[in-house]
């Protein structure tokens, strides 16, 4: 037996079926590649049976493949797009014959950028990032209501993925900036709407500087097509600079106080941590996974507020 079937198999025996997610059903949208394969990945690890939705039928495929090579009946595959609301009942049903008529966990992790000005920006960029980051969340969401609103005592968790981009915008990237602050919108209204009776938690997790197709370099030619054929062009333009440093010259990573992007599988290590038993009481909050980034931001904001305050103070005892 090679050294890697080996691992598979001893991984298996230590995890599946008494992982932390044992008899639980999850579906992950955008769930080919990256940080979407890496938490199917995961939570199969732990127990969880895994339903892999794509857009990608070779690479979800793929996927489920490798999840069932270490123990077979741990994944299926439902391909098609997320911006189709045929599509979505069909996942939740799928999904729910899966579970032998349950669904615990939602990933909402689909998506990708179609970056632009603002003053350049078409109406077709501006709503296909809603439709992606959006709409297909909340019918997502909704489809699965039946599965969610029940008072069985076993857990529900649904993790919207948004983005930093979300939390402080992003030149450039207007469409997908204001589709991402969306999705913290819908976090917070589940939360407060199928807590209360249901015991659903929902958490928005944004995420930084990740290794993945959309922040590798646009001269790579990474592309998505569209439902309707049109091409569009991922990763951000590196040309001139090194893949390390935004500008050249500077310290790499500079602005990441642990000086390096995440991996797809830290990100989708903090995916399975939030929707673990271990965040039982985190709720409706935005967590952001981002090595450090925009930390200073905080504290520079934080000191300027400080000697504003004094100086206001200042002001007032002189005018006294």
């Amino acid at each position: 037996m090679a050294p890697q079937d080996r691992l598979a198999q001893v991984n298996a025996h230590l995890n599946y079926p008494q992982g932390l997610f044992a008899g639980q059903t999850a579906i992950i949208t955008g769930a080919g590649q990256g940080i979407g394969a890496e938490a199917a990945r995961l939570f199969a690890n732990e127990g969880a049976k895994v339903v892999v939705a794509d857009i990608d039928e070779k690479k979800a495929n793929d996927v489920v493949n490798a999840i069932n090579s270490a123990g077979p009946g741990r994944a299926i595959a439902v391909v098609g797009d997320v911006t189709d609301a045929n599509y979505i009942e069909n996942l939740v049903k799928k999904a729910a014959e899966f579970g032998n008529g349950k669904i615990h966990i939602i990933v909402n992790n689909a998506g990708f950028t179609w970056d632009g000005v603002i003053h350049k920006m078409s109406d077709k960029q501006w709503e296909t990032m809603l439709a992606v980051h959006n709409t297909a969340p909340f019918r997502l969401v909704r489809a699965a209501a039946p599965y969610f609103r029940v008072k069985d005592k076993e857990p529900r968790v649904i993790i919207n993925i948004s983005s930093t981009s979300g939390v402080h915008g992003n030149a450039g990237q207007v469409n997908y900036s204001v589709a991402k602050a969306g999705v913290v919108g819908l976090t917070k209204t589940i939360a407060k709407e199928w807590g209360p009776q249901f015991g659903v938690r929902a958490n928005t997790i944004a995420f930084g500087y990740i290794t993945t197709r959309l922040t590798a370099a646009k001269e790579d030619g990474a592309y998505f097509t569209t439902s309707d054929g049109t091409k569009v062009a991922l990763g951000i333009p590196r040309k001139g600079k090194t893949d390390n440093s935004y500008q050249d010259g500077a310290e790499p990573y500079a602005d990441i106080p642990l000086r390096r992007p995440g991996s797809a599988e830290e990100a989708a290590r903090a995916i399975v941590g939030v929707a673990s038993p271990y965040f039982s009481y985190v709720n409706g909050e935005t967590i952001r996974v981002t090595g450090g980034r925009n930390i200073y931001l905080h504290v520079n904001l934080f000191d300027s507020s400080i000697r504003i305050y004094g100086l206001n103070r200042y002001i007032q005892k002189k005018q006294v």
